[in-house]
């Protein structure tokens, strides 16, 4: 099988639908059923089911997809492998995100990025640290960048460290949240930033919210903390030129100190051989002293 075959598989795994694999490939349906039809020749079984909902993997159609997904896996590091060695930056550069990181911080850098290396390709995912973990312990990225405190072994780069704030249109001192009948609007979080809130709270009230509201993302929280619909705990990083009719208290810890969130660029020795690797931390480092390290 070609290249393309596998890439083609690949697709309709993805997808599990004609039509929208047939439109990823830039192929009408009838071509793409044709070339399926002849690689299941080739195979000698069936690899698709058709239904009325899509398609659906037969038990040798997943074997194969995981051999065709391996394949294409394996022709990607080595084409980097090989243009590593080469003058230009090539490749493509895998980034796994925080969330909150990919954006309000990451697009001024990525910015700068494709300007300089216009022949390199980015793939980038966000998410929560659990998730960036695991796509860096997978394989699956070359570089994490992530929140919080971390034990990563392996090289790591300290980007930048913002406040946290208490963030509101009305409440204008931290004793005035013990006042208000105003719901604490709280983001999920799978990293220690939930916990370091809620240490927070207990040292300085003794008590739990009167009334919260929880959502799922931090962007959310953001958009409902400005409408005012509540108060919210938010770090600097989102606090943007719109939060300016917004009251900002910081929160403080011991000794009076600001609370502060890190926030890091981590990854394998292997990846920062490459030479996308390296010309992006590059970038990296030129932004970081053109720019504060706090927020």
């Amino acid at each position: 099988m070609s290249t393309n075959e596998f890439q083609l598989l690949s697709v309709l795994a993805q997808e599990m639908n004609m039509r929208k694999a047939a439109e990823r490939l830039f192929v009408s349906q009838p071509a793409l059923s044709q070339r399926l039809q002849n690689i299941e020749k080739q195979w000698e079984t069936k690899l698709f089911i058709r239904t009325q909902k899509g398609l659906t993997l037969t038990p040798s159609g997943e074997l194969i997809i995981r051999f065709a997904n391996d394949v294409l896996e394996r022709e990607e590091k080595v084409k980097e492998s090989i243009q590593s060695l080469e003058s230009k930056v090539h490749g493509t550069l895998k980034i796994a995100c925080a969330s909150i990181v990919g954006q309000n911080w990451l697009p001024k850098v990525l910015k700068k990025f494709v300007e300089k290396y216009p022949h390199a390709k980015i793939s980038l995912i966000t998410g929560w640290s659990s998730e960036i973990l695991k796509s860096l312990y997978d394989d699956e990225v070359h570089i994490g960048i992530l929140r919080g405190s971390t034990d990563w072994k392996g090289p790591k780069l300290h980007l930048f460290e913002d406040t946290l704030y208490l963030v509101d249109k009305e409440i204008q001192h931290v004793e005035d949240v013990l006042k208000t009948d105003r719901p604490f609007i709280q983001f999920k979080s799978d990293s220690n930033y939930y916990q370091e809130i809620q240490d927070w709270w207990h040292r300085q009230f003794q008590t739990t919210p009167k009334n919260t509201i929880v959502v799922d993302q931090i962007e959310t929280c953001k958009q409902m903390t400005f409408n005012g619909i509540g108060y919210a705990i938010l770090p600097a990083i989102t606090l943007t030129e719109s939060a300016n009719n917004m009251y900002k208290i910081p929160l403080k810890g011991d000794h009076d100190q600001r609370l502060k969130r890190d926030t890091w660029l981590l990854g394998y020795e292997s990846a920062f051989e490459l030479g996308q690797v390296q010309a992006f931390v590059e970038i990296v480092n030129e932004f970081l002293e053109t720019q504060p390290h706090t927020f």
